[in-house]
């Protein structure tokens, strides 16, 4: 069984994200092995970008924030190879085809995989074109997660029958960033891919406080949290550790609740 999979059979997930090299690729290293410790049963980290189109402001100022820092690609692989030294938390890696591209798509499947990178996730790849990447991920057992979307509609059985890992059930529409409501469409979007297949679906999208996490987690098998964990390393910068650790445990209580 892999990773990914065994997380979700083990019972509701929680999936912080974090921008790696946000204040720094030490930071980073220490946040992905604290945020385990303290329940995280999947992290996923981006990849700083310059024109991150799904993502609102907290993100595209960490993704400015950690490009100014210095962050390479080459850099978050040797990241992520020192953590695997001493964690085996499923790790995902949250990016855009242009870096991709521009790395080497092979160049790139091979270093996840040197790494210990157990999935991708690719937002501005469409389901019709995943092909581009999909060879690849397959190649080097890496995972390519598909994206699905309130206005996904008829597309979602079909997106659901292809599906790997997990689904990752956008909220609402829009950019990523913290919200007051939650959309009542997820639960139809979940229940519309599990009458294709039986695949965990995870939410993610606007999700920020525990009771948010907590009511997700009644018909999700997993919940996804970036902006909000962001937001908390901003705030404290270097000193966010122990910050971001207090809202992991918080929120996977919730989820698991």
């Amino acid at each position: 069984m892999n990773k990914i999979k065994q997380t979700f059979a083990e019972g509701k997930a929680f999936v912080p994200f974090i921008t790696a090299g946000d204040p720094s690729l030490e930071i980073t290293e220490q946040l992905v092995l604290q945020m385990a410790e303290a329940g995280a049963d999947l992290i996923e980290l981006g990849i700083p970008f310059s024109d991150p189109v799904a993502e609102g402001t907290v993100i595209q100022a960490a993704d400015a924030r950690a490009l100014a820092a210095g962050t390479t690609t080459d850099k978050i692989f040797a990241t992520i190879q020192r953590v695997r030294r001493v964690s085996q938390v499923p790790l995902a890696l949250m990016t855009y085809m242009n870096p991709i591209f521009t790395y080497g798509i092979e160049k790139f499947m091979v270093n996840s995989r040197e790494a210990g990178i157990d999935a991708v996730i690719v937002p501005d790849v469409p389901f019709e074109e995943k092909e581009e990447l999909l060879p690849f991920c397959t190649k080097y057992g890496i995972e390519l997660i598909s994206m699905i979307t309130p206005t996904s509609k008829q597309r979602i059985k079909i997106i659901a029958a292809e599906a790997q890992g997990f689904v990752y059930c956008v909220s609402s529409l829009g950019v990523t960033g913290v919200r007051q409501e939650i959309g009542n469409n997820v639960r139809e979007m979940i229940r519309l891919v599990k009458e294709v297949k039986d695949i965990p679906c995870a939410v993610g999208f606007g999700i920020n406080t525990p009771e948010q996490a907590a009511e997700m987690a009644e018909f999700a098998d997993g919940v996804i949290v970036g902006s909000a964990v962001v937001r908390i390393v901003e705030q404290y910068g270097a000193d966010c550790l122990p910050h971001v650790v207090e809202y992991v445990r918080k929120m996977k209580e919730a989820v698991r609740r």
